[in-house]
Parts: structure tokens; sequence; C-alpha cells
């Protein structure tokens, strides 16, 4: 999810145990969860109350559960878990924020992640609606295509009791196989306790690899054709490029890009407007212009003036006070954050987001929970 004026570099049990007292609800109940599931991630954490005890077992692409002893008479709580319920438009619209591989998976972090499941209690906090994760990468250190099936689960269970949407995104690096395809089917399928991901997003930004432009267009759009068909009826989303970087700031980075081809194919459009990699200079280094312009011209690009948008901007977010003089990314300021929600709204998209959670400081995460709880980020128009 890196996006400059250059391309970029390639940026056995466990068990659930069940509580004898219900927990409190979540912040906006909409799971039928009365009990805490505390998932350990590779060993046991604990004994079953009374004889009753889930067993989560693992393969490389699933995560089932069995009950193993059938007597539960003497326990005082329940499970009671939802139906897998419809995926909708509804998870892309508020106010989102994203979180990669180099922020919570041990394969990408030394085993030293900075990101934890327990961390999703924050972003509720904060008034987050949906979590962007990235749940699966085409790397060797992936190499059954899901991150961690234990961590994903984890995590997705933690951001439901706390009412947070979590959509998994992937970037294909336009594999001649079916190794991109099976990736996002597996985003798709992945389900926990009748839990599962609340939407899939393709990021569509790789580069690299030395394929040439011709045959990464051709990819790409049997990829979106495949991952729409495969996803039968289920909201896809298209993470993209923002249009002023292709055809005002760097023409070279992804010519003819074929719009009008995957058109039909995705059913919200997420432009990465990150602002910080522009210079005041070139008149796009603020919250409002890079993205309300990449938004219009996407449109037009598309050819629907309707098109549904997600706009995504960055990077981070400080304060001001003993920032980082050398940070590894550019990042953002604290009334640049006002500026990008206005053009969200300006633009009638029906959410937006800031990649990514890691590096907004605290202060730029009251900022966004203020302008997107009462703010003009409020006012966002509802999700057709």
């Amino acid at each position: 999810m890196f996006q400059m004026s250059t391309p970029p570099e390639d940026s056995e049990l466990s068990t659930v145990v069940l509580s004898p007292e219900p927990v409190a609800p979540p912040r906006r109940r909409r799971t039928g969860v009365w009990v805490m599931l505390a998932l350990a991630l590779g060993g046991v954490i604990g004994a079953a109350v009374g004889a009753a005890a889930i067993e989560l077992t693992r393969d490389s692409d699933r995560v089932s559960l069995e009950i193993v002893a059938s007597d539960v008479s003497h326990t005082s709580g329940s499970i009671v878990v939802d139906a897998p319920g419809g995926r909708s438009l509804g998870s892309y619209g508020g106010y989102g924020t994203w979180i990669d591989v180099f922020d919570y998976s041990p394969a990408y972090t030394a085993q030293s992640p900075v990101l934890v499941p327990d961390d999703v209690a924050e972003m509720a906090d904060f008034g987050v609606d949906t979590l962007y994760m990235q749940a699966a990468r085409l790397d060797t250190r992936s190499p059954n295509g899901l991150e961690d099936p234990w961590l994903l689960a984890d995590f997705l269970l933690s951001a439901h009791a706390v009412d947070i949407d979590v959509v998994a995104w992937y970037l294909p690096k336009w594999s001649e196989d079916d190794s991109d395809l099976r990736r996002v089917e597996m985003l798709h399928e992945f389900e926990i306790l009748g839990h599962r991901f609340d939407g899939v997003a393709i990021d569509i930004e790789w580069t690299g690899g030395d394929i040439d432009l011709e045959t990464r267009n051709s990819r790409l759009v049997s990829l979106s054709a495949a991952a729409n068909k495969s996803l039968a009826g289920d909201p896809l989303a298209a993470v993209v490029l923002p249009p002023v970087l292709t055809e005002v700031v760097n023409t070279a980075y992804w010519p003819e890009f074929p719009w009008t081809e995957i058109a039909d194919d995705y059913d919200v459009w997420m432009p990465m407007s990150y602002w910080s990699f522009r210079s005041q200079r070139s008149g796009y280094g603020d919250g409002y212009t890079y993205n309300e312009e990449s938004t219009r011209r996407l449109r037009d690009n598309l050819g629907d003036p309707d098109a549904v948008v997600h706009g995504i901007g960055g990077i981070g977010g400080v304060d001001g006070v003993n920032d980082d003089p050398n940070p590894e990314e550019p990042l953002t300021e604290l009334a640049e954050l006002d500026a990008f929600v206005n053009s969200l709204v300006d633009t009638d998209s029906i959410g937006g987001s800031v990649y990514d959670w890691v590096t907004l400081e605290s202060e730029a995460r009251e900022r966004l929970a203020r302008l997107f709880g009462e703010g003009p980020g409020s006012q966002l128009p509802a999700v057709p």
C-alpha cells in the first residue's frame, strides 16, 4: 500500500474456554456471542469450565472447531453464534483504518509485531468502523497463502466483539498461474465460529517482476473477472493508484490502465490518495486537492459519475511535537486530516480511511474520531 512518484519496492490444538459468566455486550452489538472466547495461538491457555471445551484444529487455510466434551450441563455460559450474514457495501462506509503484515505478522516482523489482536479494542475506542487488514500475501514468508489462520481468527473475533467490520485485502503480483485468484478466494472463504471477513479488497498497484505492461493489464483484467465471479455477488473492492499520480505526476508509472475493462468487476473503488508524498509546489501536497481530483478522474475513467468511492488518505498523522525528523515515509500533519475528510464529503464518498493505524499518533486518532463522529465525516452519504 505504498504509492510514490516512482514504482515502489514490494513494500496442534488450542482451546476456546467457556466463561462461566456472560461478558458485557460490545459497543454496538451485532453478533450473539454471550461468553468470552479466549483464543490461544499455538497452545492451550486454560481449562474448560466444567467438562466442556471447544478445540480448534488447523490446516493450511482453514480453522475448524469441534466440541470435544458433550457434558455441558454444569456450565452457566453458552455460545450463540449467528450464521454468517450477508456481506454488503455497508462495510466500506464510515471511518476505516489499515494494517499490513509488517505490523502484525511474526513472519514479517522478526517475531516482534507492533500490533496484536487486543489492539482492536483501542480502534473501537477511537470510533473505527472497519479494519482493512492484509491477510494474504504472495511471498515465501506466507507459504500457505493466508497469514497464520490462528492469528487471523483472533483478529476477526476481536474486531467483531467490538462491532468493527474486517475487510481483508491482498496485493496480487500478476502470477502466471492461479496463485493470485486462489488467495482472493481463500480470504472470501475464511470462517471461524460463524464469523467471516466482511469484505475482500484487491490492492492494484504492483508494477514489479519484469512483467510487461500488456501482460500485466491482461492479468489484471482476468483476475478481476475471475474474482468477481468467485465472490458470487458479494462486494469486491478495488484499491487503486490515484489517477492524479498516473495521469499527472508520473505518466510512466502505469500507463494505459484498463479502467473500462474492469469497471464492472468492482463494487467500490478506493484510491490511495497519499498526499504526504506530494510536494506543496505540485499543488497536491494537501489533504483535499489530491483526493478530490483523483476521485473525479477515477469516475471519469470508469464512465460512471456515481461510482462508489471510499477514499484512502495518508500517510499517517503527526502532531508536530517531537516528531521524528527523518521518518521512513513522509507523514501528514493534523490540519490536513480535516481537509481530507472535507474532500470525502464534497465527492459524495461513502467512507474514508488513513493509511495506516500504526503511523497515526494519538492526536491524529483523536482528530479523526471527531471528524467522523461529530464533524463533516458524520455527514457522508448513506451506502447505496
